[in-house]
């Protein structure tokens, strides 16, 4: 019954981390590399200075992830570690074995945002490095949003776009598909009919008859910065995005990278154990034999 138990859980969590990485739109591929120590390094930097206002890593811990990345203690307390962030009663300033709590208040955030922001610890884990990095890159202006963006990975997004100023303004820009000219140029389309012949129709899908299956046409998008709005090239921004979620994907657990090469002694250690194993059961064979 316990079994049957902790395996129904397992298949709910699953599901629930399935249905939360699922989104609509086809999202750009990017591969999380946790050995280039530059992006990681520019990826903490850029998600204290930006995302941690707002959005706390409650899980990890500044020395941890100093540690990790190849960061002296002294840079990351200059630089990474700022004091105001949450600490517990009694406890001024800011040290190295604080975890990376946001300095928001909690009661201020519920009423600027209406709940307090999320915590991103394990946000890779449940969405995934690829949405991350194309969420990061999808904000473009909507004015009927309370922030006046929108975002086209997370639909009616409710946060403001806080990387604008490296990015620049994105506006979402509609374009009417080209007609298709099949009859020698004139806009109109040729469709068969149920009764097997054959019937012209406008190209618009609001002109056809009622009676007849409607033309569909969706608009074709695109996203475009308007220039000098950012102070990044895009692909100066391509590589922010791509660093801070590299961070996030590390973030997500961080003793990946460990396990990974811990991995590759422990299959050292088990090929020669398998060597002297071999050895050792031919010396046995041969006392066999002899006896």
């Amino acid at each position: 019954m316990t079994k049957a138990i902790v395996a129904g859980m397992a298949f709910l969590l699953a599901g629930i981390s399935a249905q939360g990485a699922t989104t609509d739109v086809e999202l750009e591929a990017m591969k999380p590399n946790l050995r280039d120590f530059p992006s990681l390094q520019r990826g903490m930097t850029l998600y204290v200075n930006y995302c941690l206002g707002c959005h706390s890593l409650k899980f990890q811990r500044y020395e941890r992830t100093a540690d990790d990345l190849g960061i002296p203690h002294d840079v990351a307390l200059g630089n990474l570690v700022f004091p105001g962030r949450a600490r517990p009663a009694g406890m001024d300033g800011a040290a190295i074995g604080d975890l990376m709590q946001t300095a928001m208040p909690l009661e201020r955030a519920k009423a600027w945002f209406g709940k307090p922001p999320p915590d991103l610890t394990m946000v890779d884990r449940v969405r995934g490095t690829a949405w991350i990095y194309n969420m990061l890159k999808g904000f473009y202006v909507d004015p009927t949003r309370p922030f006046g963006v929108n975002n086209r990975v997370f639909e009616n997004i409710g946060m403001p776009h806080v990387l604008a100023g490296l990015q620049g303004v994105q506006r979402r820009v509609e374009m009417r598909p080209k007609s298709l000219d099949l009859l020698d140029g004139l806009d109109t389309l040729v469709r068969k009919r149920a009764d097997g012949g054959y019937a012209k129709m406008a190209t618009a899908a609001d002109d056809s008859p009622a009676t007849e299956d409607r033309l569909i046409r969706q608009p074709l998008v695109k996203y475009e910065v308007d220039p000098g709005t950012g102070s990044m090239s895009a692909a100066e921004f391509d590589q922010a995005a791509y660093d801070i979620a590299n961070f996030l994907h590390y973030v997500g657990d961080p003793g990946r990278l460990e396990r990974r090469q811990m991995g590759v002694w422990v299959l050292v250690f088990l090929a020669g154990l398998f060597v002297l194993a071999t050895l050792l059961n031919r010396e046995y064979h041969k006392d066999l034999h002899e006896r």
